[in-house]
């Protein structure tokens, strides 16, 4: 089933983990936490999306590239104005999935519009 969803005026972490039920199958009745699921999400108006309080500022994101000393960090307000906001959306929902072999196929199914 295709779930089409309008970002507009809502709440990056509250979207986010709507988004992330759905694409593990939770929202059907044949739910089973070992498949992957079928459901699709479809992203619209991404770019009217809000943060609430002061994150922009103050949300920072990690990344080690593997070499010593190489711990590298940008702030939610960097990564928005690099990528925009559907790679923000993304990542939110990446991290909520559960951290198993699943999680690559059901982020597959996400399709954000802009």
């Amino acid at each position: 089933m295709d779930y089409t969803i309008d970002a507009t005026n809502k709440n990056l972490g509250r979207l986010a983990s709507e988004i992330a039920v759905i694409l593990q199958g939770k929202k059907n009745l044949d739910y089973e936490p070992r498949l992957a699921g079928n459901d699709k999400v479809i992203i619209k108006n991404v770019n009217k999306l809000t943060f609430s309080g002061k994150k922009e500022s103050d949300k920072v994101y990690f990344h080690h590239t593997g070499y010593m000393g190489h711990l590298k960090e940008e702030t939610l307000k960097e990564v928005v104005a690099k990528k925009g906001k559907e790679e923000v959306l993304r990542r939110a929902v990446i991290n909520m999935l559960p951290k198993n072999k699943l999680r690559i196929n059901r982020i597959k199914r996400l399709i954000i519009e802009k």
